[in-house]
């Protein structure tokens, strides 16, 4: 088959000499994906499918190295490991083309989402609509919450940072300053902490950052400096969703309670109630649910503001994706990262339990609320697909809240 003739019968060769696919080929194949991206980490099994089994970019050992580092570093984890497969296969342009690939049709669908949402918020099947949404937002973060605290809460320390995390994002501390002492609490208390052993044998090019990706790094650089001249609004915009993503460690949910605090809480660019609906835009959307920065900067900026956060929000977890990863199996074998790792992860744990009682005070409730919220939840529990359970709710709120 045609497809094979980079894999060959060793796709091993890959990993030792990135850059042998073509980013069109990366391109394509990602951005069919990214059409179809609901359900979140769970796409990582389809990426898995297509770039070892089918196509054998990669060697499934060296795919499973991807996943210990796209779980330890800040970003969407279905999204960095986009990147993660384009980097091995294709070099710094493979990983941009299966980055961008993989949330273009996100970023178009959310962008069509938003525009409607600024010229159609008052019509009246649209807010009940909303009403619905802004329950099941309450659900969907409940159980990522519950899910999130399952995986993360297993020992006396987790159980020690995350209600104190939580405590004090309800007192009003900064959540970056909470979240970089979780780190350092982490690294002391759970140091010597065991990390996934790698599976691969690692690249020729271990321990060193390839010159194309400090020439990416300059060039962002460059672009954020000329915000500053060209337009000041976009350049705090982009600023501040730079800030968020580099301190999103534990996948797309975690940057939400950053968004919200710096959205609505201090600069008030946006209220809560609009805030969620963009969440709830967000899950009817593929690719991670982080997309909802186009929503907001939409809301903030119009196009422009829209273009700038989504480049924002996904730049920094990309540019720490493709400097970390030749440095990831030293860096995995020391003695203080996986424990500060496991000290944020346990503050997110805090955070989204944080997050999930000033959503749920937002929302007027009454009898019928409770109830469909109840049921959304269980839906979730049950592992319904999501997508489905957005559906079918958006339905039933235009019936039940008009």
């Amino acid at each position: 088959m045609k497809e094979e003739r980079f894999g060959g019968s060793s796709p091993d060769a890959l990993t030792e000499t990135p850059g042998k696919v073509p980013a069109a080929r990366l391109f394509l194949p990602f951005l069919r994906l990214g059409a179809t991206a609901f359900g979140g980490p769970a796409m990582i099994a389809h990426i898995r499918e297509m770039s070892v089994k089918r196509n054998r970019w990669l060697a499934d050992e060296t795919f499973q190295d991807g996943v210990a580092l796209c779980q330890s570093m800040p970003g969407a984890t279905a999204m960095q490991m986009a990147a993660y497969v384009g980097l091995r296969a294709g070099g710094l342009r493979g990983a941009l083309a299966s980055f961008v690939g993989f949330g273009f049709p996100a970023f178009l669908l959310m962008l069509a989402l938003s525009a409607c949402y600024a010229g159609s918020g008052e019509i009246p099947p649209v807010a009940a609509l909303f009403r619905g949404l802004q329950v099941m937002v309450v659900a969907i973060v409940a159980n990522a919450t519950f899910l999130f605290g399952r995986d993360i809460v297993k020992r006396s320390g987790d159980l020690i940072l995350a209600p104190v995390s939580a405590a004090l994002f309800w007192f009003g501390a900064s959540p970056f300053a909470v979240i970089a002492g979780a780190g350092a609490a982490g690294a002391l208390m759970f140091r010597g902490s065991p990390f996934p052993p790698p599976f691969g044998r690692g690249g020729g090019d271990a321990g060193k950052v390839p010159r194309p990706i400090l020439v990416f790094l300059a060039l962002a650089c460059a672009g954020l400096a000329g915000l500053r001249f060209a337009d000041v609004k976009l350049y705090h915009l982009a600023a501040l969703m730079l800030r968020i993503d580099l301190f999103a460690f534990g996948g797309g949910f975690a940057s939400l309670p950053l968004m919200f605090h710096e959205i609505v809480s201090v600069k008030g660019w946006l209220d809560g109630k609009t805030f969620m609906d963009g969440i709830a835009l967000g899950q009817v959307t593929p690719g991670p649910i982080v997309i909802t920065a186009t929503f907001v900067g939409y809301l903030v900026r119009g196009l422009p503001g829209s273009i700038v956060a989504t480049g924002a929000i996904f730049t920094p977890s990309f540019a720490v994706l493709v400097c970390v990863a030749p440095f990831f199996d030293r860096l995995k074998g020391t003695r203080y990262f996986p424990g500060a790792t496991r000290g944020i992860l346990a503050s997110f744990v805090g955070l989204l339990f944080y997050m999930t009682i000033r959503f749920a005070v937002a929302v007027p409730w009454g009898p019928v609320k409770a109830v469909f919220g109840a049921a959304t939840l269980v839906a979730l529990a049950r592992k319904a697909n999501i997508l489905h359970v957005v559906l079918v709710g958006a339905v039933l709120s235009v019936v039940l809240f008009r």
